[in-house]
């Protein structure tokens, strides 16, 4: 993708601060242009970003335990859902002492990311949007974060992966890939692409 990407992902969950002014957004065949972001949520549409906000004060634990809470509308069974935690966390090589540190406060680069892939797990949405989830991250945390959007995929969800490197897409085997400019897709096709892509640049579709 090139132009319009974030832009795409923050419409899709309707935050506050984009204005669209005109088009729908249908999800499992229900119109959901106009539904506030939360809402959204819990029709299962997750976000992952670029940039993660710090929350001081909030640990990983109750963050998520209270998200999950959010999601399912059911109360979390604390035990399961730590061991649920710590199972995810040894798979994505994080320290478990993260899980009582304040959200992404003094994380690294790579452990924010890994953060919110650990939220994707946690919360299994039915649509995951990734925005540029590889950004800043070494070949090592790539291939952690591939290995957990690995864990994560199945037959009954879906991941939308927004980037401008294809370094992540060398540990996934992706379905589509598409090249977005200036808010419209003007090429759609295999992995090979993705190749023709790291291998010539945008400068064709720009």
């Amino acid at each position: 993708m090139v132009h319009g990407k974030t832009t795409t992902a923050n419409a899709i969950l309707n935050n506050p601060e984009y204005t669209k002014t005109n088009g729908t957004i249908n999800f499992e065949k229900e119109d959901i242009t106009n539904l506030k972001t939360d809402e959204i949520a819990r029709k299962g549409i997750f976000m992952s970003f670029q940039l993660p906000e710090e929350i001081p004060g909030v640990t990983v634990t109750n963050f998520l335990k209270y998200a999950k809470n959010k999601i399912t509308g059911k109360p979390v069974k604390i035990f399961e859902f730590k061991e649920e935690l710590a199972k995810y966390m040894k798979e994505l090589n994080m320290n478990s002492k993260n899980m009582e540190r304040s959200l992404n406060v003094g994380f690294s680069g790579g452990e924010k990311k890994k953060n919110e892939i650990l939220q994707m797990l946690v919360l299994n949405p039915k649509l995951a949007i990734l925005d540029e989830t590889d950004s800043g991250l070494d070949v090592d945390a790539i291939k952690t974060v591939s290995k957990g959007i690995e864990m994560f995929k199945n037959n009954e969800n879906g991941i939308l992966i927004i980037t401008h490197n294809t370094k992540i897409l060398h540990s996934l085997k992706v379905d589509y890939v598409h090249i977005l400019v200036n808010g419209k897709i003007v090429k759609t096709g295999t992995q090979d692409l993705a190749k023709q892509i790291e291998e010539n640049g945008y400068s064709e579709y720009k």
